[in-house]
């Protein structure tokens, strides 16, 4: 689908492809760059690496994932290390649905890696699943604006609607095009065009009508083809925007 687009999170240290093998299909499907990020510092320094070696395709972040918040204290010192270099702080945040770790330490990493973004002026990439509650409170006090990026954003439009009043920005994925995100439809009618974006999360939530495959930067034009769709206007248009966007919020990498 033509472009350009911006893949705003994609774990290219994830994919069995090389790097440049991925990158080079994402470019053929008109995809500008690629956000990697980092879910702990050893993935942190991966991502760091590959936009190292493909600057003008990647840029990176470097976050604890909240499946993990209970090593927080032993990877804290190498995360803000890494924060002054990084495009942006994530993926981090709170999931509620899989409580992998306990809801207190999820909730104090997550407001460190909140403080570290205002501390270095970069945006947040945030994972939020079954913890609409908590994240808007804690968004509200950290008060990012537009430099909180709501991961596979999955909330209906009461959620969109309180949430969007906090500034921040909406990235929408593959569930957009599931024949069971009607509710997530709703809601992306209410994410402003300017504060929203598109992401593959590859190698998960591949898109209709690719489901099956393991998920690809390349195809995140499907996500955005749906989302013309729900706005009523052209997938042109959703490119431009969402990628105007993408590099307003994390800057293009390269330049």
């Amino acid at each position: 689908m033509a472009g350009p687009w911006v893949d705003t999170h994609g774990h290219l240290f994830m994919l069995d492809d090389p790097s440049d093998v991925v990158l080079g299909r994402a470019a053929d499907a008109g995809v500008r760059w690629i956000m990697c990020p980092g879910v702990d510092a050893a993935t942190s320094e991966g991502a760091r690496a590959i936009a190292e070696a493909h600057p003008t395709q990647v840029a990176w972040s470097t976050g604890l994932h909240p499946h993990d918040a209970e090593r927080w204290p032993d990877e804290c010192d190498r995360i803000a290390e890494m924060a002054s270099e990084a495009a942006a702080i994530g993926e981090c945040g709170l999931d509620f649905y899989r409580n992998l770790a306990p809801r207190d330490a999820q909730i104090a990493a997550f407001s460190d890696q909140l403080a570290l973004g205002n501390e270095h002026g970069l945006p947040v990439i945030i994972h939020c699943r079954d913890a609409f509650a908590d994240v808007y409170e804690l968004l509200g006090e950290a008060d990012l604006g537009s430099r909180a990026v709501l991961h596979c954003w999955t909330g209906g439009p009461r959620w969109t609607k309180r949430f969007r009043e906090l500034g921040v920005v909406f990235s929408f994925a593959g569930p957009l095009t599931y024949a069971t995100g009607e509710t997530l439809r709703l809601g992306a009618a209410q994410a402003p065009p300017d504060q929203t974006m598109v992401e593959t999360d590859a190698p998960y939530l591949t898109p209709e009508p690719l489901r099956g495959a393991t998920n690809d930067p390349s195809f995140v034009g499907h996500t955005g083809a749906a989302l013309a769709e729900v706005w009523g206007t052209t997938v042109d248009a959703v490119a431009a925007t969402t990628t105007a966007n993408a590099e307003r919020v994390f800057g293009r990498p390269g330049g």
